[in-house]
């Protein structure tokens, strides 16, 4: 089956669901080549792990199709922020003060807004990226004030059930009167759903098995 055959799929799905999340096809580790055929096809928002990825990428086509929208869903280290704010439109991993502070800055030095998730750490994972849940309250009242905040993004437990990380991001978003939520992937999008999402963040199920 091909790729726009798989996402017309999926959007299928969710209709049927009743769901109105918006789909990120998420292209980090797929050539250009392999994602052509839905950017033909008119699909316009793609995810991306690694900025120099990215950048090597999409860098050239952004100048001739501008309605793509780029989305970083992987961590960001604070010196690569710059190429972050000068390439995606959106980020969903801001998890730091330091990364504020220098996403804010290169905003000013590029003269760009772009708009930003705080990703939280809803597990309380220590290998994993994000705020904890303790304080993220604290992060969003200093964030708000330097950058764009739009919504909460999470990336549950491997092992557990996603539904109640879903439902703990959804709680905090109505406590900060976020709208946007980042959740959901190949596995568990339509009960990203059916929480709330309001992005669901879909690879394998589009683009196939990753090397």
């Amino acid at each position: 089956m091909s790729i726009v055959q798989n996402l017309e799929n999926i959007k299928k799905e969710l209709v049927s669901n009743n769901i109105n999340s918006k789909i990120i096809a998420v292209s980090k580790t797929f050539e250009l080549s392999h994602i052509q055929p839905l950017i033909d096809h008119g699909h316009l928002a793609y995810g991306e792990n690694k900025v120099q990825e990215a950048k090597r990428k999409w860098e050239e086509l952004l100048k001739i199709n501008n309605n793509i929208q780029l989305h970083l869903i992987g961590g960001l280290q604070t010196n690569k922020s710059k190429d972050a704010v000068k390439l995606f439109h959106y980020i969903h991993s801001v998890d730091r003060e330091k990364l504020v502070d220098t996403l804010a800055s290169a905003e000013i030095n590029l003269n760009l807004k772009r708009k930003y998730f705080l990703q939280v750490n809803t597990g309380d994972e220590d290998q994993k990226s994000g705020v904890s849940i303790e304080n993220v309250e604290q992060l969003y009242n200093y964030a708000q004030k330097k950058i764009d905040i739009i919504g909460l993004m999470c990336i549950p437990p491997v092992e557990e059930d996603s539904k109640k990380h879903f439902e703990i991001l959804r709680e905090l978003s109505i406590k900060l009167n976020l709208k946007e939520l980042s959740m959901g992937m190949s596995h568990d999008y339509l009960e990203a759903g059916a929480n709330g999402a309001t992005y669901v963040r879909v690879g394998s199920k589009i683009f196939g098995a990753r090397g």
